[in-house]
């Protein structure tokens, strides 16, 4: 992708928002909010009873937030690839797993150039074993620790 590279800050809305919505029945989710002034598209991967799957593409306005996956968390670690559509540039990490241009949901991340898929890399997040988790991407540089 053109532009430059860009980090995530990845925090947890779960024990807080809770207790901000009162009375409200809890929702387990995983959330994605984009903090910047950019349109983004964001794909996940995570590891279920089944095996790695990876799904795409969730587009995230400006200031504005997604559940990328309803329910109670079944996974520890969840991993991210994001694409800022306005400026260019994407967030990105080391696990390598299998993406495509237009909306896909991908059983494995092995081989994927040879099953016509192609590659991107995810950065991890470490929900801790959270039932909910809501994940803030950012333009800033620099990785803010989660927090329960």
């Amino acid at each position: 992708m053109p532009g430059y590279p860009r980090t995530a800050a990845c925090l947890a809305a779960g024990c807080a928002a809770a207790l901000l919505l009162g009375a409200q029945p809890a929702k387990a989710d995983l959330r994605m909010c984009n903090t910047t002034a950019s349109r983004v598209g964001v794909a996940i991967g995570y590891r279920d009873a089944q095996g790695w799957t990876t799904e795409g593409w969730w587009n995230i306005s400006p200031r504005g937030c997604e559940t990328l996956l309803r329910g109670t968390l079944a996974a520890r670690y969840y991993y991210v690839h994001a694409v800022d559509y306005d400026k260019g540039g994407e967030w990105t990490g080391k696990s390598v797993m299998c993406v495509r241009n237009k909306e896909f949901t991908i059983r494995g991340i092995g081989d994927c150039l040879a099953r016509g898929y192609d590659r991107a890399g995810f950065f991890e997040v470490d929900t801790g074993e959270q039932k909910s988790w809501t994940i803030q991407l950012t333009d800033t540089t620099g990785a803010a620790p989660p927090r329960p």
